[in-house]
């Protein structure tokens, strides 16, 4: 039975998943380096700040935080208890995932790599993908609480398959927002109407997430709003780029754009959105989508 769970980690993503906790659980603990942000949270929705002790002795224990590397340094610096589950909602590496199911279970802890998808719209919304790896049974008891975020759940194998999904999810926004930025570029050099050839690409076999909503919402509109950074674009395409090479796969295309992803955040303006990585195309064409 779980009576209490925390969520550690206020992000952007963060602060918005952990304010629907309290509509389905009487305790929630919410933690962050910045406390004021985990006091301001409380008193937004009725959450309890506390100190990350108290935090990490919650049965469910939420993390939302930039890199795997956080996630262990966290974790091997507190006292968890007994019987408690740790659901990762960052977007790691599946090694770490691998390594701290092994390291937890020896202690009865349970650990669940569950990163999700569906930027910050989604989690105001309540309506996230999230993909969990780990074990079955733990899965089980964690669901009700992951429900309180997410919308489509899925188990999709033992630990670390989460991390591998969302890490390969985020190679193909990449894919296809590279391959936007140099096929609509195309189509402007012979004097397309862009708004009306996304329409038209948008009811036919080339549209994907990037020309439903990034082409219009972000790019076209010039507005770039960071919900998602470009860097960590570049850290996920890099760990989908670490999965192929582990697996002796050839893959041109995913090493090509990781370079050029980590190229474009590398070389863009502080705080840039992921769509942003358009911009150094643009660049190189002197054309500018919009």
């Amino acid at each position: 039975m779980v009576q209490s769970v925390a969520f550690i980690g206020l992000g952007a993503m963060g602060y918005r998943m952990a304010s629907h906790l309290p509509k389905h659980f009487d305790t929630v603990y919410v933690w962050n380096r910045n406390m004021d942000k985990a006091k301001q949270h409380a008193a937004t929705y009725g959450t309890q700040a506390v100190d990350l002790t108290q935090a990490v002795q919650a049965d469910i224990i939420f993390s939302c935080l930039p890199t795997s590397a956080d996630v262990e340094h966290l974790i091997n610096s507190v006292q968890l208890k007994s019987g408690s589950i740790w659901v990762d909602c960052t977007s790691g590496v599946p090694d770490s995932a691998r390594k701290l199911a092994t390291q937890l279970k020896t202690e009865n802890i349970d650990f669940l790599d569950a990163p999700v998808s569906g930027q910050t719209i989604g989690a105001d919304n309540a309506t996230l993908t999230v993909m969990v790896g780990g074990d079955q049974a733990a899965f089980e008891r964690a669901l009700p609480a992951i429900q309180a975020f997410g919308k489509l759940i899925k188990h999709v194998g033992t630990s670390g398959a989460g991390f591998a999904v969302k890490a390969v999810n985020n190679m193909l926004l990449a894919v296809n927002l590279w391959s936007v930025a140099e096929g609509f570029t195309t189509l402007k050099a012979h004097g397309v109407n862009l708004t009306e050839a996304m329409d038209c690409i948008n009811a036919s076999s080339g549209k994907s997430g990037v020309t439903e909503t990034v082409l219009p919402q972000r790019i076209l509109n010039r507005s770039f709003p960071v919900t998602f950074g470009l860097p960590l674009l570049a850290k996920d395409t890099g760990i989908a780029l670490d999965l192929v090479r582990d697996a002796n796969l050839p893959a041109p295309v995913i090493a090509l754009v990781q370079s050029l992803i980590q190229a474009a955040s590398l070389t863009a303006e502080e705080n840039s959105d992921f769509s942003a990585a358009i911009k150094m195309y643009e660049s190189w064409s002197k054309i500018t989508l919009e």
